[in-house]
Formats: C-alpha cells, structure tokens, sequence
C-alpha cells in the first residue's frame, strides 16, 4: 500500500477531516491533500505522526513470498499425485499421535 491510501484510509477510518488531521499531528492540509492525491512522499517521520495521529503505526512485516523455503514445495511437486496422497495420509497419521493441548 502506498503513502496515499494509507494516509487516506487512517484518516477516514478516525474520522479526521484533513484539516482536523494537520491541526493535530502539525502538517498544513495542503501537505495531506497533497500526500493523498499521491503527489508527494511524506518523510517517514511525516507518515509515522499522520498514522500515528490517527491511531495506526506503521510496523514492517515481511513480504509476501520472501523468506519462504521452497525445497519443500519443490519437493513435493515432483511427486506424483498418488505419492502425494500417500505423503498427506502419513503426515496426518503423525498429527494424529500428537498430544492434544488441554482448554
């Protein structure tokens, strides 16, 4: 998601006008309008206390796909698909002998 939306949507999710929203985190509401049609890029202290303001933060997560070990998945796609079965039918017999957690 860009800078844009972001702003946009804590915004509207607070229920912040942008003048509201600038008085607030002391940006002009020219800069949010600005940042919201996508015309500019905030800083990131300037995104930080706009998200901030509204009641988000911002927070680094990984990206979709990155950081996964395929060898796995590769594996499995050179099996057949009755080998396949077979595989899932043994994993499930061992998650089966797995103590269960008490509520």
């Amino acid at each position: 998601m860009d800078a844009a939306s972001l702003v946009r949507y804590a915004r509207g999710k607070a229920n912040l006008s942008q003048r509201e929203l600038g008085r607030r985190a002391g940006v002009t509401q020219a800069s949010i309008a600005r940042i919201e049609r996508g015309e500019t890029s905030p800083r990131f202290e300037t995104l930080d206390r706009l998200l901030s303001t509204c009641g988000f933060e911002l927070e680094p997560v990984p990206k979709t796909g990155v950081g996964i070990d395929r060898t796995v998945i590769r594996r499995l796609l050179t099996m057949t698909p009755s080998e396949r079965a077979a595989a899932a039918a043994h994993e499930a017999r061992v998650v089966e002998r797995l103590p269960r957690r008490k509520n």
